[in-house]
C-alpha cells in the first residue's frame, strides 16, 4: 500500500455510530463498563448492539450468562450470515459463543484479525443506533484492524485509579490520537473508583488510590466521563449473568449516566 494512501474502509450503514471500548491494561473492568453502556442505551429506548471483540479472552459469553448458546448461522447464495443473540433489548456477538473458552485461542495476528471482520461483517446487526464493541487490552492487532477497516465515531478509555494503570492506558490514548488515526477520544471513564458496602451505602473505600481518572484527564485534556464505583452486587451480577442487578445500587447507576450523557 502507497504511503499516506488513506485505508480502504468497510461501510456498515445500517450502524449510526460506532463506540470502542478500550484500555491498554486489563483487569480495570472493561468488559463490565462496555456491558454497562450497552445496557444504559438500551433502556435509553436505542437500539444496540455489543461486540466482544476481544478474540483472546472472551468475556460476553459469562456476562451475560450465555455459555451454552450458539448464535443461528444462515447460508444463502454462499455467503455465511450469522444472528446475534438478544439479550436486556441488546444484539449480542463474541467469539466465545463459537468456542470453548476455557481452551486458549492459538490464533497468530491475521487470523485474528480474520475473525474480527467476520463478526463485524457477517453478523446480522440490522438498524442500530449503537454499536459497542469491547475491545482486548493493549494497542494490537484487533485495535489495528478496527481503526483502518472501520469507521469509528469515537473511543472511549477505561481506566482504574492506580498509577500502574495509568501508564498503560497512556499509550492506548496515544495511539487513538494519532494524526493517522483520527479516531475522537471522547474521554475517560475511571472504574472501580471505590469501594460502597450495600449495607453501608454512606461509606467509601478507595482501595485503587484516588483521583487517578482526573490525572489522566487533564494530562491529555479530554473529559473524564464518569467515575463508576464498585460493591459486591455488581461483582456478582457480572459473575453470574444477572444484569437485572447491575443498576440496582443508584450511585452505579448514576455513573452509568453520567457516561451515556457525555456519549
Amino acid at each position: 500500500m502507497e504511503k499516506n494512501k488513506p485505508f480502504e474502509k468497510f461501510e456498515l450503514s445500517n450502524i449510526k455510530n460506532i463506540i470502542v471500548v478500550a484500555s491498554g491494561k486489563g483487569g480495570v473492568g472493561k468488559s463490565t463498563v462496555a456491558t454497562g453502556l450497552a445496557l444504559s442505551l438500551a433502556l435509553e429506548g436505542h437500539a444496540v448492539g455489543l461486540l466482544d471483540a476481544d478474540i483472546y479472552g472472551p468475556s460476553m459469553p459469562t456476562i451475560f450468562n450465555l455459555h451454552n448458546e450458539r448464535p443461528e448461522v444462515k447460508t444463502e447464495n454462499g455467503k455465511n450470515t450469522m444472528e446475534p443473540i438478544v439479550r436486556y433489548g441488546i444484539k449480542l456477538m463474541s467469539l466465545g459463543f463459537f468456542v470453548d473458552i476455557s481452551q486458549p485461542m492459538l490464533w497468530r495476528g491475521p487470523l485474528a484479525a480474520s475473525g474480527l471482520k467476520q463478526l463485524m461483517n457477517d453478523t446480522e446487526w440490522g438498524e442500530l443506533d449503537y454499536l459497542i464493541i469491547d475491545t482486548p487490552p493493549g494497542t494490537g492487532d484487533i485495535h489495528i484492524t478496527l481503526l483502518q477497516q472501520y469507521n469509528i465515531n469515537g473511543v472511549v478509555i477505561v481506566t482504574t485509579p492506580q498509577l500502574v494503570a495509568l501508564s498503560d492506558v497512556q499509550k492506548a490514548i496515544s495511539m487513538f490520537r494519532d494524526p493517522n488515526v483520527g479516531v475522537p477520544v471522547l474521554g475517560v471513564v475511571e472504574n472501580m473508583s471505590w469501594f460502597t458496602p450495600v449495607a453501608h451505602p454512606d461509606e467509601k473505600y478507595f482501595l485503587f488510590g484516588k483521583g487517578g481518572g482526573e490525572k489522566l484527564a487533564k494530562r491529555f485534556n479530554i473529559p473524564l466521563l464518569a467515575q463508576i464505583p464498585i460493591n459486591e452486587k455488581l461483582c456478582e451480577s457480572c459473575d453470574w449473568g444477572d444484569l437485572d442487578q447491575l443498576f440496582n445500587d443508584p450511585i452505579i447507576k448514576r455513573g452509568f449516566d453520567d457516561l451515556i450523557k457525555a456519549i
